[in-house]
């Protein structure tokens, strides 16, 4: 069975805003953030459940978990489980306002 991955615009964009700011150190570790990001949607795809449920006040984030990326512990990925695989909503750093980001003026994923 192919597992599928569907990530959101959002989660794109974060992950490309993540790897720019690691690459001002290490273009390596930018590469190797980008890797180990898809690498995590992948186990994520196969094992849609693996991760934790988060509850956020806005109910469009309700059924929402999260996993963190191995080698980047601090870079959080938000999915939800869709048939046959997940749906990538944002990809975090830990330190960021997570409820304000997932709250209820915050868009519908």
């Amino acid at each position: 069975m192919t597992v599928k991955i569907r990530k959101r615009r959002l989660a794109v964009r974060d992950i490309l805003e993540q790897a720019d700011h690691i690459a001002r150190d290490s273009i390596e570790a930018a590469d190797g953030f980008i890797q180990a990001a898809e690498k995590a949607f992948h186990l994520l795809a196969e094992n849609p459940r693996a991760g934790a449920r988060r509850t956020f006040s806005n109910p469009a984030f309700a059924d929402i978990r999260m996993w963190p990326i191995r080698g980047f512990e601090k870079h959080l990925v938000f999915y939800r489980e869709i048939p046959n695989g997940v749906e990538v909503i944002r990809v975090l750093h830990a330190a960021r306002d997570l409820p304000s980001l997932f709250s209820e003026q915050s868009n519908h994923p």
